[in-house]
């Protein structure tokens, strides 16, 4: 008898656990169970939250670079627990960890906040600035650099990267051409493709990979006179056939956010442009991320002559679509205010914070919302990481002048290294060099010095300054060059002078690294030209002295070995200008894809050549490429615009090295209802072509992608005519019919 009852209160007690376990699994938050659809756990959550904690979802405070474990636990405290996003500067993973938990723990729904961080050009490991990588034509290349900075921070706490910068610009005073990819719209929507798929990958919940953030959507490339945060004026049809093509290309392709520009965008400024941030990316295209303030950017809509107050500008820059405010303190002090005054719909205010939850879900912050705390050792600089940057800044670098063939070094014995870049290491990194240390980077000494050991005596001078116009140590160069067979010149712009905040008049280098060239051009050796910087540069009065000039960029950290490569040989240089190097400042605008003159013979300027010095897509190699005439091989140069056709170009190595060649193909449409560039890039690819091979390279064309044109609403529309598909000097027509 007592078997049975102990028996019965055994069966008793299971059922009540059962039950119980049960009504806990069905009273278990929708927003909680990671087996439900994230749209579901979005309406879940939200209809739990409270205006206050909504309103908590939409900002973004800044954690300093120097917290660390002894002073981090009052920033935590400061920060509230309910906030949205972080900008994270530290790169310690147990700091991230804890401001995580008072999230996670102290606030009452425990919202994961995402913390970001600029992530431009590299984490650690950092690789050339972007117009380098552009340099490069290889994207697949870029992607996986994007990649790898990708996996150093989310294993250092950061999520989210503001990046790529996708600005097309044709003013090389603009500081920030060095943040993206040169002056053509299809260039930069290729590349900003493969950056975004590098940083997102397939899963962004993966713990390796980061959101992306486009910026600065729209037109900051535009500035006018290259100044930076000033008016941009930008017709509709130029909005639409330049400016917005990397943008749409970037969010079919999945980018996670995107940031709003600083500038004024034809009167009314894009952070409170309610045509661009909600009808054209939220409606039309369908963006379901969220957009972020640049810094301080809702404030600046007070000087920029929008906003009356900071809470005026809170109500234009989030009714115009701004979700996330990054460094204006606008949201948490008048948002709320603007809800209770009917300014501000419960509905917007929804939306807005869904889409912040919805790239949380899909980072997988809900089920994994702290990191492995990991050693530097394991994070950063990895060898195949390094091998990456090192291939890119190989594949970046332009030989713009090989007079005589007088590059690879062959025979000297004596190499002068002169000039203030030569030993510089921090300049090398570039601007945004993200969480880089000088002390990582090989200088151009550096990799010299590895490079011909045992081959070359080196013979350094540094010359001068970059600009401070002390020329005592010229004598010191010119003796070091009189003693060498060959000169390396190393000059360049610092770190500081080009990206944000530093628009400069006049491209040309300051007059005493100019000078420094000219008086070591007296002792008539060959001189080889070094040049590191972040725009195109005016070398109209250093090129007649140098028989040879390497464009290098800002490299990053393997900027000198892969230099030193090029120098001796042992890498063929193959990359290709992304931007126009103008002849003078005076001539710009200058770029290739200009549209046609009233008088093609006329209106040019006096007193300086026309063409620029080296011109878009312009770059040497130690090895020749023929290319043959293009060809149809189906022989139908007439095709319906529903038709697709291939056409064919036979390149072919006649030179003694092995090399990698980049055909650009072109087209051209002479006649259009909108009158269109007098050439427009619509496929790039690039090949590795051994010395006496042929490659076939294939351009396949779908008309209604490749030959049409867009109207100033953004409509493509395709008209019937010939058009031409060109490449290089050679030509052919194709007819589209009805």
């Amino acid at each position: 008898m007592k078997q049975k009852m102990a028996l019965v209160y055994c069966l008793l007690a299971c059922l009540i656990l059962s039950g119980a376990a049960e009504a806990k699994q069905t009273n278990s938050p929708v927003y909680k169970d990671p087996g439900q659809p994230i749209e579901e756990r979005i309406k879940d959550l939200i209809s739990r939250m409270t205006v206050e904690e909504k309103v908590w979802q939409l900002s973004q405070y800044p954690v300093g670079i120097n917290d660390n474990d002894n002073n981090i636990i009052d920033v935590v405290k400061n920060i509230p627990a309910e906030l949205g996003a972080i900008l994270y500067l530290n790169t310690t993973p147990a700091v991230r960890n804890r401001i995580q938990r008072r999230a996670m723990e102290e606030s009452r729904l425990g919202i994961p906040m995402i913390f970001g961080y600029d992530v431009i050009h590299g984490f650690r490991t950092i690789y050339p600035i972007s117009l380098a990588q552009a340099c490069s034509w290889n994207p697949t290349l870029v992607s996986q650099a994007c990649a790898i900075a990708a996996q150093e921070a989310r294993m250092s706490g950061v999520d989210w990267t503001f990046s790529p910068m996708i600005d097309v610009s044709r003013d090389g005073r603009w500081g920030r051409v060095a943040e993206g990819y040169g002056e053509d719209p299809y260039t930069n929507a290729i590349f900003t493709v493969a950056s975004v798929r590098g940083y997102q990958g397939d899963n962004m919940a993966d713990g390796h990979q980061i959101a992306a953030c486009l910026k600065h959507y729209v037109g900051y490339g535009a500035s006018e006179g290259g100044r930076d945060y000033v008016y941009t004026e930008i017709s509709p049809q130029t909005l639409w056939d330049t400016y917005m093509p990397p943008y749409e290309a970037g969010v079919k392709a999945g980018a996670a956010t995107l940031m709003s520009c600083f500038n004024n965008v034809s009167g009314i400024p894009g952070t409170g442009n309610r045509y661009l941030l909600t009808d054209i990316l939220k409606k039309r295209w369908g963006h379901d991320g969220f957009v972020v303030s640049d810094w301080a950017a809702i404030t600046q809509l007070v000087p920029q002559g929008y906003a009356s107050d900071k809470k005026d500008a809170t109500l234009k820059a989030f009714n115009a679509g701004v979700e996330l405010d990054l460094g204006n303190s606008c949201y948490d002090s008048h948002l709320l205010e603007l809800i209770n005054e009917g300014k501000i719909s419960m509905q917007r205010l929804n939306d807005a914070v869904a889409r912040v939850l919805r790239i949380k879900f899909r980072l997988g912050l809900f089920e994994n919302p702290y990191i492995p705390v990991t050693t530097d050792e394991e994070r950063f600089m990895l060898p195949t990481s390094l091998a990456t940057a090192e291939r890119l800044a190989e594949e970046s670098m332009v030989l713009l002048k090989n007079e005589g063939e007088i590059l690879p070094l062959q025979d000297a014995a004596r190499i002068a290294v002169v000039g203030p870049m030569a030993r510089e290491k921090w300049d090398l990194l570039g601007s945004w060099p993200g969480h880089g240390s000088g002390e990582h980077v090989v200088s151009i000494y550096e990799g010299l010095e590895k490079e011909f050991a045992d081959k070359a005596e080196l013979l350094y001078a540094r010359g001068c300054d970059f600009e401070n116009g002390d020329t005592s140590g010229y004598a010191e160069a010119v003796a070091r060059a009189s003693e060498a067979d060959i000169v390396l010149v190393c000059l360049g712009e610092k770190r500081q002078w080009s990206g944000e905040n530093a628009s400069r008049s006049s491209l040309a280098l300051p007059s005493v690294q100019e000078e420094l060239v000219s008086e070591l051009a007296k002792t008539g050796k060959p001189i080889v030209l070094i040049l590191s910087n972040g725009r195109p540069l005016e070398l109209r009065r250093l090129e007649p002295a140098c028989q040879a000039i390497v464009e290098m960029w800002q490299p990053g950290l393997r900027g000198g070995n892969a230099l030193a490569g090029i120098l001796s040989g042992r890498v063929n240089p193959s990359g290709k200008l992304a931007m126009t190097f103008p002849y003078s400042t005076g001539q710009i605008p200058i770029y290739y894809n200009r549209r046609p003159s009233a008088r093609p013979n006329q209106g040019q300027y006096q007193d300086i050549p026309a063409e620029p010095l080296y011109a878009f897509g312009h770059g040497l190699s130690y090895t020749e490429f023929t290319y043959s005439e293009p060809t149809i091989p189906t022989g139908r140069h007439a095709v319906k615009r529903t038709e697709k056709l291939t056409v064919e170009i036979e390149v072919s190595n006649t030179g003694s090295r092995d090399g990698y060649e980049t055909v650009h193909w072109f087209i051209m449409d002479p006649v259009c209802s909108i009158t269109r560039p007098v050439k427009e890039l619509k496929y790039f690819d690039k090949q590795l072509i051994r010395t006496g091979e042929t490659k076939t390279f294939r351009f396949e064309i779908d008309p209604l992608r490749d030959l049409s044109f867009v109207d100033g609403q953004g409509n493509q529309f395709l008209e019937s005519g010939d058009y031409y598909v060109k490449v290089k000097d050679k030509q052919l027509k194709i007819e589209i019919t009805d």
